[in-house]
């Protein structure tokens, strides 16, 4: 196997055990906690811990990343892992599993997963392939989350167990040291131009990774106001649904969307990184905003599966796009910038979507649509003429 075949089954295998982890973790961390004698008020401010230690260990990588060594940071993570799920396996003191957050290993997310997203993405850009192949990698990786986050969903569908979802992060943080240890000296950034400090953020691209964080925030905070325990919550209102319907749909939709990751590589070989991102984005918002008028359940949910085909392309073009468009020695950085802006405005999107509804069950679906599209069409006239160094139809 080449060297970098062997970055990419490395960085694959880990993302399929993490997100085997992170699948059981998003259904069963909050069921345990509640086991535990913690009010409402409490599991928010432990998950809220999370949130808070993604963020952190974000910025930290863009800050310090390269300087600590791509691969001595990732087996920290993946150690930081195993101390979570230790703490977890024990029944240890919540605040101890609060600092243990803290440190951004843990995440209830699993296609976009904090500091491990950041490095990954760095370290599959370090390949050297081009960029066609590039995306296809990007398109794989993100694939091999959402099936194995599936996979740990049903798993966490199981009686809520401390021991079986702390044993788990455990040896899936165990196992991601030794996966780190084997990755080559090859995925380390490469030396700093000179004059221009290791630690110093973004020196030459900040302004092109400004503006895209900035688009990235505006569509993420959009996204919030759908995520899927809320889409759930509205079928139910709206329609009636009972929770099977909507267990069969999500599944449905899973599919449709892995089956849209790995779509996306073959579109931007032809259209180019950009136009993918947009092109197949503003359809899709477009079905997300006709959602809310279907006259019946059948009507939603078929809307809600054509979208489904549509949704996740921008996700590995977007990524690959920003790996794209910065220096090599600017990428850890790039990467924390724009997936920190994301995580940041996320989560006010279900918080705003539940104040909208007593003005309008299908309020939060057309502002939804609506922002989505305006993220999408300003994207394309600040960055249509962007050229970048090995996509020449993203800057036409």
């Amino acid at each position: 196997m080449s060297p970098a075949g062997r970055v990419v089954g490395l960085l694959l295998t880990s993302q399929a055990l993490r997100g085997l982890g992170y699948g059981i973790a998003a259904v069963q961390l909050g069921a345990i906690l509640r086991l535990d004698g913690l009010t409402p008020a409490e599991v928010g401010l432990m998950l809220a811990a999370i949130l808070v230690g993604t963020l952190a260990a974000s910025l930290a990588l863009a800050r310090w990343g390269d300087r600590a060594g791509r691969r001595r940071t990732y087996a920290a993570l993946y150690g930081a892992l195993v101390c979570a799920g230790i703490v977890i396996a024990f029944g240890a003191p919540p605040w101890l599993l609060a600092v243990v957050a803290m440190t951004g290993a843990l995440s209830v997310e699993v296609m976009e997963s904090g500091p491990f997203t950041t490095l990954e993405q760095v370290m599959l850009a370090s390949t050297g392939r081009p960029q066609r192949e590039l995306v296809r990698g990007f398109g794989l990786y993100n694939a091999v989350a959402a099936v194995a986050g599936t996979v740990g969903a049903l798993l966490g569908a199981l009686p809520a167990d401390r021991r079986l979802l702390g044993g788990v992060l455990a040896v899936v943080g165990a196992a991601g040291v030794v996966l780190a240890a084997r990755l080559p000296a090859s995925v380390e950034a490469p030396a700093a131009q000179p004059g221009l400090p290791r630690s110093r953020m973004l020196a030459r691209s900040r302004g092109p990774v400004a503006r895209l964080a900035a688009l990235f925030a505006v569509d993420s905070l959009a996204g919030g106001f759908v995520v899927q325990a809320y889409l759930g919550y509205w079928l139910s209102l709206r329609y009636g649904a009972t929770t099977q319907t909507i267990g069969i749909t999500f599944a449905v939709l899973g599919v449709l969307q892995t089956a849209s990751l790995l779509a996306a590589p073959l579109v931007a070989a032809r259209v180019g990184l950009l136009r993918t991102m947009v092109f197949t984005h503003i359809p899709s918002n477009l079905l997300l905003a006709a959602v809310p008028f279907a006259p019946g359940l059948g009507g939603a949910i078929a809307l809600l599966m054509a979208r489904a085909c549509l949704s996740q392309m921008d996700v590995p073009t977007r990524q690959a796009y920003v790996m794209a468009l910065v220096p090599a020695d600017e990428r850890t950085a790039a990467a924390a910038v724009t997936n920190t802006a994301r995580y940041l405005t996320r989560p006010a999107g279900p918080a705003l979507a539940g104040l909208m509804l007593p003005f309008g069950l299908a309020l939060p679906f057309v502002i939804a649509g609506a922002v989505k599209t305006a993220y999408d069409l300003t994207l394309w006239r600040i960055f249509r003429s962007v050229r970048l160094p090995a996509d020449q139809h993203s800057s036409r």
